[in-house]
């Protein structure tokens, strides 16, 4: 039988059709090698940045903004609310909620951000004023990474440049000499720089910040007359501060540069439901990291989360007042022992905790500062959940007495 020679159109189709293919499965192939290494890049980090670890939420939701074409502030990477679907969450895009608290809250922190005055977070210790400002400044910028922690230790060259001494001497100022700082890198590049705990910095650090944030400038004098002796931020600079009301008066503020930041207030949560929820779902991430297959049972998370609210308002649930501790037992606390008494439960014995667990951790997140909160936890203990009905309560009750003496 005679074969047919194939024609010239159809060996280009041929060649066309192949070679599309190839591409396809190499493009597919890159794509899921690159995931797959993303993937367990962000497995091997313990804590992986907001920018990491929610990738492919970001790229959704910048493929979206691009779609509609929503308008961005500038300097920005997402535009106002799919910064806010990012932190609230958004079912139809499949974003989680990773903020707990009022709407109105992030819509204020994202209005301040995109004007000329700074964001200034403030409330109890634990209220997720830091995380707030991870997921801001990864939303906004891309990146979370620009932070300061601030400290009694902390000097001016940490937030802004300071040099590497062998260039310095070997070829005086320049810029190749120079090691930027946080705020040096923001400026440069139009990003948020977040400055945690803020208060516990020297004043002379905090006043650094006002030429920064009133005429968006920073000066490099050791540069002397070269171009590069005066920083211009560029658009999408802004910075982020955190502060806990309880170090109010360490190092106070100057009126100056309260001025120059637009204060928010981050509360805790105020109900029981949501607490618990938030407490169940970042106890499940943490063991999960841990390696831990099991959570502690809904009903020792129930009577954990329970044992915190009252404990933290000095009221039980049926409206009796009694002695509130004088630390604070926030909703991150509440995720640490719980996360503590998971790891404790199947490392130890393979079960998910216990009662016992409980008291054994509560004593050192309740009792910090002051011996006196050992006594009103133990008088909690014996007076307030004695009294309550259930197996896990009944077990915390006769797990009192491993409470330290004290």
């Amino acid at each position: 039988m005679a074969t047919r020679k194939k024609t010239e159109p159809e060996t280009a189709s041929t060649t066309a059709s192949t070679t599309a293919a190839t591409t396809a499965s190499t493009t597919a192939a890159t794509t899921a090698a690159t995931t797959a290494a993303t993937t367990a890049a962000t497995t091997a980090m313990q804590r992986p940045p907001a920018e990491v670890q929610h990738k492919a939420e970001l790229d959704r939701l910048l493929a979206d903004d691009d779609k509609s074409g929503a308008p961005k502030p500038p300097g920005w990477a997402l535009s106002m609310p799919a910064v806010r679907r990012f932190i609230l969450g958004d079912d139809t895009l499949n974003i989680s909620a990773k903020f707990v608290g009022h709407p109105s809250l992030v819509d204020r922190s994202m209005v301040t951000l995109a004007t000329t005055r700074g964001l200034m977070l403030v409330g109890e210790p634990g209220t997720a004023k830091s995380l707030l400002s991870e997921l801001l400044a990864a939303a906004v910028s891309g990146t979370s990474t620009l932070t300061i922690q601030g400290g009694a230790s902390l000097t001016e060259d940490q937030i802004k440049y300071s040099w590497n001494y062998a260039l310095l001497v070997a070829e005086g100022p320049s810029l190749r000499a120079l090691v930027p700082a946080p705020l040096y890198r923001g400026m440069q590049f139009g990003r948020v720089v977040r400055f945690e705990e803020i208060t516990r910095c020297p004043l002379e650090v905090q006043d650094a910040l006002l030429s920064m944030l009133s005429d968006r400038v920073l000066a490099v004098p050791e540069l002397g007359d070269d171009d590069n002796a005066m920083l211009y931020a560029k658009d999408g600079f802004n910075i982020i501060a955190t502060a806990n009301t309880r170090d109010k008066g360490v190092n106070e503020m100057s009126a100056a540069l309260k001025r120059r930041f637009n204060f928010e207030t981050v509360f805790p949560i105020p109900d029981f439901k949501t607490e618990l929820d938030l407490v169940r779902r970042e106890t499940d991430r943490l063991l999960a990291k841990s390696g831990v297959p099991t959570r502690p049972h809904e009903d020792l998370l129930h009577v954990l989360v329970t044992t915190f609210r009252e404990l933290r308002a000095g009221e039980t649930g049926d409206g009796h007042s009694m002695e509130k501790l004088t630390t604070v037992l926030s909703t991150a606390e509440a995720v640490s022992v719980a996360h503590a008494v998971g790891v404790r439960g199947w490392y130890l014995r393979g079960d998910g905790g216990s009662a016992f667990d409980i008291v054994e951790h509560l004593a050192g997140t309740a009792a910090k500062d002051n011996k006196d909160d050992l006594k009103r936890l133990r008088a909690y203990l014996e007076q307030r959940v004695g009294k309550r009905r259930g197996a896990q309560w009944e077990a915390l009750y006769e797990a009192r007495h491993n409470l330290p003496s004290g």
